[in-house]
């Protein structure tokens, strides 16, 4: 017994060293670092997957017709102008409360026509964009204490004043969408849309699923905001990206006519400097053209014209229009209250008229040349 006890005794400082031990380190994170970095593509609670694989489904002549029967007579036809009526929400909401500086109305959802010419009064030729407000429709509202969107600036940010209004715009066919997403606008009673955008809205400016949303929402004369996708160029060089100059075409140069050439990371630094001008992707980026002025808009056909090329993106794009925050342009800088929360007709006899146009503006219903007569 003796003898084991000593044995054991012997074994201890030999448990210590046969005994697995973790050791933990640390690697240096050395992926890309951007200046500014690309946004995260995570879909918002609100939106669920729109399209579907479309299968060969051997319709009969007679059940395709039969099927857009059905479609006729549970959506209305679009108008050519005003869009598709809801037939569950056929009376919109008063405004029960005015306009107040601080308030923030919905946007609306225009598709790019093109680039126009307009003359002003003076004689004077400008370039003007012509917008129009296809179909749009309030889909949902969110108010502030249940909005809680998922990509956050702030690490604690203060309570929310402001709600969240969903605004679908072009009316397409439900066969072309998944169930679930055609399932977001039962409330609205509308035909599912090709786009849907969130336009964060005080309290006051909420409106019911199913209001109809058209140019009259702005005045001749007020300044908007409007955010487009640029046109995807692909990758490019540096002369057609960031409108770099080239090397000379000849006199000793030698396959360096459309190369960047030296970018200074020489020396200790050795790396290149974040927000370096260089070849890459170019377009396909959310832009913001702010203080945009409306200058002329149809009522008959919802178009709005803005002063200048005031939009990114190519032709027959959709585009967001909202209020601008520029200081000096926004409704209470220049004392012009907008409709709030959008324009409701008060009475059937206030029918305003087919075209408005600015005070600068040139009318071409009106003569060109003035004659005077001489006393």
């Amino acid at each position: 017994m003796t003898t084991l006890l000593k044995v054991c005794n012997g074994l201890q400082p030999l448990k210590g060293f046969l005994q697995p031990t973790l050791e933990t380190f640390t690697l240096p994170n050395r992926g890309k670092k951007l200046l500014n970095p690309y946004p995260r593509k995570r879909f918002p609670p609100w939106f669920v997957k729109q399209t579907r694989v479309q299968h060969e489904e051997d319709l009969t002549k007679e059940n395709k017709e039969f099927i857009q029967t059905v479609i006729r007579d549970k959506y209305p036809l679009p108008d050519i102008g005003f869009g598709s009526a809801s037939p569950l929400k056929l009376e919109t909401i008063e405004p029960v409360t005015e306009w107040k500086p601080h308030y923030q109305r919905v946007g609306v959802l225009a598709r790019k026509i093109g680039i126009v010419p307009m003359w002003m009064k003076d004689g004077k030729k400008v370039l003007t964009t012509m917008f129009q407000v296809a179909d749009n429709h309030v889909i949902k509202y969110i108010p502030p204490e249940e909005y809680k969107p998922m990509i956050t600036q702030k690490k604690n940010p203060l309570p929310r004043n402001t709600g969240c209004l969903l605004v679908g715009a072009d009316s397409c066919d439900p066969q072309l969408f998944t169930k679930e997403y055609c399932g977001l606008f039962n409330e609205a009673g509308v035909m599912p849309k090709r786009l849907l955008a969130r336009f964060h809205v005080s309290p006051e400016g909420a409106l019911q699923p199913g209001t109809p949303l058209f140019a009259t929402h702005y005045k001749i004369g007020q300044y908007i905001d409007i955010r487009g996708k640029t046109i995807d160029r692909g990758f490019q060089g540096v002369m057609k990206r960031w409108g770099f100059h080239g090397m000379p075409a000849s006199h000793g140069v030698t396959k360096t006519h459309r190369r960047p050439g030296n970018i200074g990371s020489g020396g200790k630094k050795a790396r290149v400097m974040p927000g370096t001008k260089l070849p890459g992707h170019m377009g396909n980026r959310y832009r913001i053209v702010k203080a945009q002025r409306i200058v002329r808009i149809n009522t008959r056909y919802n178009v709005i014209w803005v002063l200048g090329q005031a939009s990114a993106g190519e032709t027959n794009s959709l585009v967001q229009f909202y209020d601008t925050i520029v200081p000096l342009k926004t409704c209470k800088a220049l004392n012009s209250p907008p409709h709030f929360p959008t324009y409701i007709p008060t009475n059937e006899d206030e029918v305003l008229p087919e075209e408005l146009f600015v005070d600068d503006l040139h009318n071409f219903n009106d003569p060109t040349i003035m004659y005077e007569v001489e006393e």
